[in-house]
């Protein structure tokens, strides 16, 4: 399926595009039908709203059905479409939703986070979370289009903008050197966000273009998420939640470690990782490996027993399948505990 990718700084949806749907809905959770929802509802054809309960703990198979009952009752035929207002986690589950709903509906992104913007929204994966476990069930499937509008990142609290500034950085690391000079010689609060968002775009589509099943190169997106991932997984499940970011952030800073055992960076590159890192998202302390690891090794990239990362190779650089063992993994939580 053709996807198209609109910028925007107003978010405007023409009534024309949605012309030829059966029915149309608004998937919603209970902030952005506050914030954003109003400044798109009245642009829009006749349609519906499904609200559900934000946040990652609600990503899973209890909202799906949630969802799906909702355009069940609303007599939804595979000509009708969902247009998903909401980040990450409403677009990876709504995308979820309407694509395996009859067989798969349209559905239309409207990504209200930098995080959505510049990472989930862009390749086709959709899926939601099996308890601990991240994105545990789900599949590819384009939207028919995904409009990223700049206005919103005006509303986001600093958290939430630092969670998504994350994967700018992790897609500067793995594939442009000079990007990551630029990034990494501003805060948080001095990057140029459109230039950033722009780029973020085109870089993972031109590697999810190429690799959109995740068969070899759209591996090397997942820096950082081996040990992220399991982090965030952990962490869900007590009263010290970490964002998506913040996990992939400290993910980041011990693969780069396990990157430098095996001669893939230089220690001079780790550092920068490591101390740009840390400026940004500061240290969260981690518990021993030995209460996360059981998480990794249900991470879908891995093969048989073997726990596989992508890794950076030089700034600038990636490769993927890369097995590592518990070893590897407490040498760069004891890296990690130095900083």
């Amino acid at each position: 399926m053709k996807s198209s990718v609109i910028f925007q700084h107003k978010p405007t949806i023409s009534k024309a595009s949605l012309r030829g749907y059966s029915q149309i809905a608004v998937l919603v959770d209970q902030h952005t039908r506050a914030h954003c929802y109003p400044l798109l509802a009245k642009q829009l054809p006749p349609h519906s709203v499904i609200e559900v309960m934000a946040g990652e703990d609600h990503k899973n198979l209890v909202t799906s059905q949630v969802i799906w009952q909702h355009m069940t009752e609303l007599g939804f035929d595979r000509h009708a479409a969902l247009i998903i207002i909401g980040g990450g986690v409403l677009g990876d589950m709504g995308g979820f939703c309407a694509a395996t709903f009859k067989r798969g509906i349209d559905f239309i992104l409207v990504p209200t986070t930098l995080l959505s913007q510049v990472d989930s929204s862009i390749g086709g994966k959709l899926g939601v979370d099996f308890g601990p476990y991240k994105n545990h069930v789900g599949v590819f499937q384009q939207p028919v289009a995904t409009y990223i509008v700049s206005a919103f990142l005006d509303t986001l609290p600093s958290r939430e903008l630092r969670s998504g500034f994350a994967e700018v950085i992790k897609h500067c690391i793995i594939g442009d050197k000079a990007m990551w000079k630029i990034v990494s010689q501003r805060t948080l609060e001095n990057q140029p966000w459109l230039k950033l968002v722009k780029h973020s775009v085109g870089f993972k589509k031109k590697v999810t273009q190429k690799d959109p099943r995740e068969k070899g190169l759209r591996k090397i997106l997942n820096f950082g998420h081996t040990i992220g991932h399991a982090l965030e997984g952990h962490f869900l499940n007590t009263d010290n939640r970490l964002f998506h970011g913040e996990a992939i952030a400290i993910g980041m800073i011990m693969e780069a470690w396990i990157a430098c055992s095996r001669k893939l960076i230089s220690e001079e590159e780790r550092e920068q990782i490591s101390g740009y890192l840390k400026a940004v998202f500061g240290k969260i302390p981690v518990p021993a490996p030995e209460n996360w690891i059981p998480l990794m090794k249900q991470d879908k990239k891995n093969k048989g027993n073997k726990v596989l990362m992508a890794l950076p190779r030089r700034l600038g650089n990636a490769v993927w399948d890369i097995s590592v063992s518990e070893r590897d993994i407490r040498g760069a939580w004891d890296y990690y505990n130095t900083l």
